[in-house]
């Protein structure tokens, strides 16, 4: 029934509802009536005369229902009254939004936060340096290394090491992060050291190979 009052509402064009308003009616906590209602309010712009027969007459709820939102939008300080004098300085009792505008402005930062958070996730970031989407059982596998205690910092250590070999796949992943924890390496700064630590014995064998007296060891 709620649901026809909304759609018999908008098929007469009283209320525009931007999209951006509608996704947050949940995270609002607002019910059918106190949603159009609220709705109603943001059409009429800034500082509304409250006019409850007005309301009752433009979106055909009923008075007693529309006291009863009027109460719930301000208990959830989606709204606010004031009292201002109009022009022929007699004061009237208006509806402010200011408090709404702040309310939505606070949860589309939110959203912008969970967005980026989303966004620079382990799963997303091995989806984009393997060119492709996890299946299913992939995703477990990731699961079961943060449940093993492996950070995301570490298996995006892994993740960068398999990608500079040019291997593409979680097994790999996997091999380099089993090495690591058998080492004690926990950090992206034990895993600096550790690669520091292979350069210099590298760069050590080299040097034995060139000091070897290979004149001295054809006299022999």
């Amino acid at each position: 029934m709620k649901n026809k009052i909304l759609v018999d509402i908008l098929k007469s064009k009283v209320l525009v509802i931007p999209m951006y308003i509608y996704r947050l009616k949940d995270k609002l906590e607002l019910n059918e009536i106190d949603f159009i209602i609220l709705m109603y309010f943001y059409n009429k712009g800034d500082n509304i005369t409250f006019d409850v027969n007005q309301i009752n007459k433009d979106l055909g709820i009923q008075a007693k229902d529309i006291m009863t939102s009027i109460g719930e939008l301000t208990s959830k300080k989606l709204i606010d009254f004031k009292n201002i004098k109009n022009d022929k300085g007699i004061t009237e009792e208006y509806i402010s939004l200011e408090d709404f505008y702040n309310k939505v402005s606070l949860l589309l930062m939110d959203e912008e936060v969970e967005e980026k958070e989303e966004d620079t996730n382990i799963f997303t970031d091995i989806e984009r340096e393997f060119g492709r989407t996890l299946s299913p059982m992939e995703y477990e596998i990731v699961r079961a290394w943060i449940e093993n205690n492996f950070t995301e910092e570490l298996i995006r250590c892994a993740l960068e090491e398999a990608v500079l070999n040019g291997v593409s796949n979680l097994r790999y992943i996997d091999k380099i992060l089993f090495e690591w924890s058998k080492k004690g390496i926990k950090t992206k700064e034990d895993v600096e050291k550790n690669r520091m630590d292979f350069r210099k014995k590298e760069e050590s064998k080299q040097i034995e190979v060139f000091d070897y007296n290979w004149l001295d060891d054809e006299n022999k």
